[in-house]
């Protein structure tokens, strides 16, 4: 069966939208963020699904992303909402399945799961574990999406797989979004790529991590080219055309800075749609971290810079 498609796209320009990290206390200016997310005309807001993460986020404020992404569900009203990304590292098909259900139920349909293999951070070891290698990584992303795939889609499921079993799952209702809510699958190498094209309806990417800090904007640019060539590649393996798959980029990892102003934006996001980018994802700013910025022209951008992409903006 074939994956459920977004919503069709009626011109090349990209879709806008952001990563709200879950630091902020939900009655201390976290609701009226998601609720500015969606005042700014975001196409959908995302967070990250971690228990913490990186050094200077980890002895402060963390929140559960899919309680938060609840929460913001009864806050908004259109505004898309999902996860950058949920990984195996503490993470089951069965009880994300019965989760993901129930937020899009909430959310009147407004999900998007976005997924990946997971890395080495803290999350990798918080349940006791040793951290994974990539290779058992890789092999535990290949089991865990297909499942959870069968298990928002049919009503009963039973498995039985290397990492993942499940015994006569019940999955009523299913999704309000059919047959499944849409996956986002982050992969930049072979396999993973496989998966998106199998199951995604979205891909994502942060680039080339290998260039991140050193790389110019012109090899940031040509490294995500790149993948979406090979992206290509993979949906040519699993017989689905890679344009009806959307492919995202979270920016933040990519040589460049598109939060620098409005006109830096626009040049940004004009090579990377030229590129096949359809989505642009921007951290929204936070002081004193790696995603610091001017929150003004941060809201600008969102108010400002698509217009300027699709040619509408007021005339000065």
């Amino acid at each position: 069966m074939a994956p459920p498609p977004l919503p069709p796209r009626t011109e090349r320009v990209p879709r806008l939208s952001t990563v709200i990290l879950p630091v902020l206390r939900w009655h201390e200016g976290g609701r009226e963020r998601w609720q500015r997310a969606e005042e700014l005309g975001f196409d959908t807001a995302y967070t990250y699904d971690h228990l913490s993460w990186r050094a200077n986020f980890r002895d402060g404020p963390w929140f559960g992303a899919l309680p938060t992404l609840t929460a913001a569900a009864v806050a908004t009203s259109r505004l898309r909402l999902g996860t950058l990304v949920t990984s195996p590292n503490f993470r089951h098909p069965v009880t994300l399945a019965k989760e993901l259900m129930s937020l899009d139920d909430i959310s009147g349909g407004r999900v998007t799961l976005g997924i990946g293999a997971g890395g080495n951070g803290f999350d990798a070891t918080a349940l006791g574990q040793e951290p994974w290698t990539p290779r058992e990584r890789a092999d535990r992303f290949a089991e865990f999406v297909p499942l959870l795939d069968r298990l928002l889609r049919e009503p009963v499921v039973s498995y039985e797989g290397t990492f993942y079993s499940a015994d006569e799952v019940r999955g009523i209702p299913g999704c309000v979004q059919r047959p499944r809510l849409p996956f986002a699958v982050a992969a930049t190498g072979p396999r993973g790529m496989l998966l998106a094209g199998r199951y995604g309806q979205s891909w994502v990417t942060t680039g080339d991590p290998r260039i991140a800090a050193t790389g110019t904007p012109a090899e940031g640019l040509q490294a995500v080219r790149d993948q979406i060539v090979r992206l290509g590649t993979a949906c040519d393996q699993t017989g689905r055309d890679a344009s009806d798959l959307e492919k995202v980029l979270l920016t933040g990892f990519v040589p460049g800075s598109p939060l620098e102003s409005v006109d830096a934006f626009v040049d940004f996001a004009g090579k990377y749609a030229e590129a096949g980018i359809t989505e642009i994802v921007l951290h929204w700013p936070i002081a004193g971290s790696q995603f610091a910025a001017d929150e003004t022209v941060f809201e600008r951008i969102a108010t400002e810079g698509i217009a300027q992409l699709r040619g509408t903006a007021p005339q000065q």
